[in-house]
């Protein structure tokens, strides 16, 4: 097994979707992936001890159970380069970078920099990170927002956003989830990804390509977006707990621990019929 010390006890489930993989990771520690595995990004089955994963648009991350990070998959632009990270909670990856949450509440980051993406080092109080596709989003401890990258369609205008308790960076949009359940969301708007103004009751939300998902305190789930590849058909998910939005699938973790997911199965990264996470 690789690099995490063990830890007594069970691990809490979740789903992670990459550029063209889905990735699960299981009670027991062990981590599963299905789908593009080009660059070794679903070679996980040596992991155990993980606490929680992410999925890059080639390359998967996982955080150990001893708050080190292990990594697999493309490194071209040294986004795998986390061997070295200590006392990290969460992590968050973007299309060829990775950011950590430090258990300081600050942020680290590796990877491709060529639009200020990586520029988080100065970064305080922070609770959550998500990474997009050139932007990296913070959460602050106050509810407030910081994005660092490129801001073109205004994806980084997050400044005056308050009471959010949850963030998502897509391609070229933010999504922030509020303290009231409503969801809020800045730049690219041509399919429609940042049309979430009349959703009320959710308790999670996820960001992808030109897409965004909503996961309701229900367990159903409403999606907005470009649904070419039918990533958005989410109408009949019921008994949801968790959602994971990639390039152009969706998926959604099950109460009983399995995992659904609709959208583009060109490399079978919707291969998850089998899947049992608790």
């Amino acid at each position: 097994m690789v690099g995490c010390a063990p830890t007594p006890g069970s691990y809490t489930p979740m789903v992670a979707a990459g550029g063209y993989h889905t990735v699960g990771l299981k009670s027991d520690g062990t981590v599963v992936a299905v789908g593009n595995n080009i660059c070794g990004q679903c070679d996980v089955s040596g992991w155990a001890n993980i606490t929680m994963v992410a999925a890059g648009y080639q390359y998967t991350v996982g955080v150990c159970s001893n708050s080190t990070v292990v990594a697999v998959g493309d490194n071209t632009s040294g986004e795998c380069d986390v061997t070295g990270w200590t006392n990290i909670v969460r992590v968050a990856t973007g299309n060829d970078w990775t950011v950590g949450l430090c258990s300081n509440s600050t942020a680290v980051a590796v990877g491709y920099n060529g639009h200020g993406q990586c520029n988080v080092s100065n970064w305080t109080d922070i609770v959550q990170v998500s990474a997009g596709t050139l932007h990296t989003v913070g959460l602050c401890s106050n509810g407030t927002v910081v994005a660092a990258g490129d801001n073109t369609y205004g994806e980084c205008n997050v400044s005056g956003w308050t009471n959010i308790v949850q963030v998502a960076a897509g391609l070229w949009h933010t999504v922030g989830l509020c303290l009231n359940g409503t969801v809020v969301a800045v730049g690219d708007n041509i399919w429609g990804e940042c049309n979430v103004g009349g959703w009320t009751n959710i308790v999670q939300v996820a960001a992808a390509s030109d897409y965004t998902v909503g996961l309701c305190s229900n367990g159903t789930v409403v999606a907005v977006g470009y649904n070419n590849f039918g990533q958005c058909n989410v109408a009949d998910w019921t008994n949801i707990i968790q959602v994971a939005a990639a390039t152009h699938d969706t998926v959604g973790l099950c109460s009983n621990g399995t995992v659904i997911t609709v959208g583009d199965n060109g490399y079978g990264q919707c291969n998850v019929s089998g899947w049992d996470l608790n």
